[in-house]
């Protein structure tokens, strides 16, 4: 039989065996996180987040379109391409002419094939580029090629087959395909409609043209915010539509914990906890809000105020919620592609853990100790 002094020794092992246990958590608490910091022989900044560093840090990578995009002007969709054939009668002002057949005051020259360099060849006119001009232009090229051998030529081109300028729209678009070039669609954003317009959200909505061997990128609505964005567009461009790929990582004592995409073009702190359902008021320590990610060495050390950083820097970002201006500070904190934002249990989560297992193991300890009193 156990003595009750026996029980109260018994009673205090298991306190201590529970105190000195590792309680069930989500992840490092406060004080573990500032262990870390390259002030303490870390590997990490541990940086509190003020109005400087949301300056520092409001870096959003560059997006647009190159010069030559922005700088091209309109086309029409009766742009000649290699591989078309065309049509072409000369009319010739003299009973004998260089072209037309006896008695007959027109020539008539079917068929002529663009080559795959572009060029097409006319009698006594020679090699003329036909590619990259329309129809009309053609018309007063040749024109002015024959005018030295008939007088007054006139000339008319046609032509007989071929698509003339295309441009492929494929990804986040109700209807993907190949469009031709006319006058409602000669920009980015009239082709956009032409093919339907978006299959998804527009807030999230990258688009990409690939023009030969260059690209450029810009975000569906700012297409129109910024017009002059709003490319003219080239025979062979291809235009790819798909969502935002960025995301973050949402650890801790939040309404969920998982990757989460980004639903805007531009995300704060504030927004980013709000889209996994805000803290967990149970749990969570408003005072303790990290965000973690790799920082290029030139915001790191714009954030630090050093000039002898070298290559990428591990940052931790921390905002306090209870501050007066902590809920300002988070709204204007960006969050980036690859962010990891960990809020950190309250303290008294931890004591209250301590307590439920020990009083819990206690109960345990003196149902077994009944139980032997018992037999």
């Amino acid at each position: 039989m156990y003595s009750r002094g026996a029980r109260a020794v018994a009673l205090l092992a298991l306190v201590a065996t529970v105190s000195a246990c590792g309680l069930p958590r989500s992840g490092p608490n406060k004080r573990e996180i500032f262990s870390g910091a390259i002030q303490k022989q870390g590997d990490s900044f541990v940086v509190a987040v003020n109005d400087h560093v949301t300056r520092a840090t409001a870096v959003v990578p560059a997006i647009g379109f190159p010069p030559e995009f922005r700088g091209a002007g309109l086309v029409t969709a009766d742009i000649i391409q290699p591989g078309d054939v065309l049509g072409l009668t000369v009319y010739e002002n003299v009973d004998d002419g260089i072209l037309a057949r006896q008695g007959a005051s027109a020539a008539l020259l079917n068929e002529v094939q663009v080559d795959d360099a572009g060029f097409i060849f006319i009698p006594y006119a020679g090699r003329i580029r036909a590619a990259g001009n329309t129809p009309e232009r053609l018309r007063q090229i040749v024109t002015e090629k024959l005018d030295a051998q008939t007088p007054d030529p006139q000339v008319v081109v046609r032509r007989l087959a071929g698509d003339g300028a295309t441009v492929s729209v494929v990804g986040g678009v109700a209807g993907q395909g190949v469009y031709p070039i006319q006058r409602p669609n000669r920009t980015l954003s009239g082709m956009l409609a032409t093919a339907g317009g978006l299959s998804i959200p527009p807030e999230v909505a990258r688009i990409s043209v690939l023009r030969g061997s260059q690209r450029g990128d810009v975000w569906f609505q700012d297409l129109y915010s910024h017009p002059q964005i709003d490319i003219a567009l080239r025979n062979g461009d291809r235009i790819l539509v798909e969502r935002d790929t960025r995301a973050f990582t949402a650890l801790g004592a939040m309404g969920a914990q998982r990757r989460v995409p980004f639903e805007t073009q531009n995300l704060s702190a504030i927004e980013a906890i709000a889209q996994v359902g805000g803290l967990n008021t149970g749990l969570a320590d408003p005072k303790g809000v990290f965000v973690m990610r790799n920082e290029s060495q030139e915001v790191a050390q714009m954030v630090l105020g050093r000039a002898d950083l070298i290559g990428e820097q591990r940052m931790v970002y921390v905002l306090d919620l209870t501050q007066p201006n902590g809920m300002f500070l988070a709204r204007d904190f960006a969050i980036r592609d690859g962010d990891t934002v960990y809020v950190t249990e309250a303290p008294f989560v931890q004591w209250q853990k301590t307590l439920n297992a020990i009083t819990g193991t206690a109960g345990t300890a003196n149902n077994l100790t009944n139980l032997a009193d018992g037999n």
